[in-house]
């Protein structure tokens, strides 16, 4: 064996301030190996640095070393079981947030910064697509901010999300995911820090489609095979562009690479099972594919909410993991902030907040009346029809698509009508 500190040992040159020794039987996939105990030509290994892809690289490796040096920590991420009924992780103590502000009075916080959020974004993806560096701490700043105001009031921001600009898919997809991610996480007790890496995986889990072709990305017809496969290569691509940052987080990588993964082994780019991938990526898979059908596409329209719930519920075990798919589904609920409902007499409105005790029972913003016209809105708590001081009349019957009746959640955001409330 080399000793590692020998300027002469060959694979020296790759240690960095973020390499980290560690024992073969600690290594698992995600990891990138950066140096061995030992020359690089002793070895088959063809690059001095590589991904681990599958658990036969690391069967390999033992062959070779006792211990390596990797990039990020050497601990793998948690296995991601979750009780269904709690819907928080086993085997930890669980962190409880308790909302600080209500989804009115955050709104006066994220009014200002989910504008900025959403231009950086954008600007974010327009310079990896010119050939530019990524921007690591900018990133993680707007990570940073949306994962205090969801530890503040979760509801505020998973209202924005609903919000949908078709020319804008992939910067808004890219701070929705991160959104919906660590809303999610709060509901499985995650610590802040752990929501911080968790938002930051779902804000970056698409970086590599800065390097498909937009014809290919934004092709309305069926994509050949040849396009299909220039598609499935976003996801090496992202892994690529991350990788080339050395304060990347090492989460933030492997999820970039494995999001498209499936529990049946059935996904890519490497066909892994469920055992493979970590926690962040089976979270980062759930929301990427429910934020992806609930808007419109220029090949599909947007599936109403309750659609895209049920179909994860249906590919349950095989797309995505059986335990955080019930977990989300219980997040999101049936009526997610931001959803278009009409009540059973008639009137139409925005739903503001969920209710934690009374899922079926939001609070409404009413902004139509029982014959569909304008009217003054008012804020009503369907939860009071259980005390009977609202008639059942007030139940909601459907949920409809966003514009119907008028009302657009991006001109409703526009107009500041949460800020009025706030103020009245």
């Amino acid at each position: 064996m080399i000793d590692q500190d020998d300027p002469n040992n060959p694979s020296k040159r790759m240690l960095g301030l973020s390499d980290i020794k560690t024992p073969v039987n600690e290594l698992h996939v995600g990891m990138f190996v950066t140096a061995l105990d030992r020359d690089w030509l002793e070895t088959p290994f063809l690059t001095q640095g590589f991904y681990i892809e599958s658990p036969d690289d690391i069967k390999k490796i033992a062959e070779y070393c006792k211990y390596v040096w990797v990039l990020g920590r050497p601990k793998p991420l948690h296995t991601g079981k979750v009780d269904f009924e709690s819907g928080v992780l086993i085997g930890r103590k669980p962190t409880k947030y308790e909302v600080v502000h209500s989804s009115i009075e955050e709104h006066k916080f994220v009014d200002g910064f989910i504008q900025k959020a959403s231009e950086f974004t954008k600007g974010m993806l327009d310079n990896l697509r010119a050939g530019g560096v990524l921007d690591t701490q900018t990133a993680r700043g707007v990570v940073s901010d949306v994962v205090a105001s969801v530890v503040r009031s979760p509801d505020a921001l998973m209202w924005m999300t609903r919000m949908r600009d078709e020319d804008a898919y992939t910067a808004e997809h890219s701070l929705n995911v991160c959104i919906l991610a660590t809303v999610f996480g709060r509901k499985l007790g995650l610590r802040k820090p752990q929501l911080i890496n968790l938002g930051l995986c779902g804000f970056l889990h698409d970086v590599g489609k800065t390097k498909i072709p937009e014809a290919v990305l934004n092709k309305p017809g069926k994509l050949t095979d040849k396009e299909m496969k220039m598609m499935q290569a976003h996801a090496t691509h992202g892994r690529n562009i991350l990788m080339e940052k050395r304060d990347m987080y090492e989460g933030a990588i492997e999820v970039a690479y494995s999001h498209h993964e499936r529990p049946d082994g059935k996904g890519y780019p490497r066909g892994l099972s469920s055992v493979d991938t970590s926690l962040f990526t089976k979270i980062i898979s759930i929301v990427d594919a429910y934020d992806a059908m609930t808007a419109d596409r220029v090949y599909q329209k947007a599936r109403p909410s309750s659609q895209a719930l049920n179909i994860i519920y249906e590919v349950r075990g095989q797309q995505f993991d059986e335990n955080l798919a019930l977990a989300f589904i219980q997040t999101i609920g049936l009526y997610p902030p931001g959803s278009v409902v009409e009540l059973v007499n008639g009137c139409v409105g925005l739903v503001l907040e969920t209710n934690l005790n009374y899922r079926h029972l939001p609070l409404v913003l009413i902004m139509r009346d029982e014959n569909k016209k304008e009217c003054n809105h008012r804020l009503v708590d369907l939860a009071l029809t259980v005390t009977g001081e609202l008639s059942r009349q007030y139940f909601i019957r459907y949920m409809l698509r966003d514009g119907s009746c008028g009302i657009s959640l991006k001109a409703c955001f526009e107009a500041g009508i949460l800020n009025h409330l706030g103020d009245a």
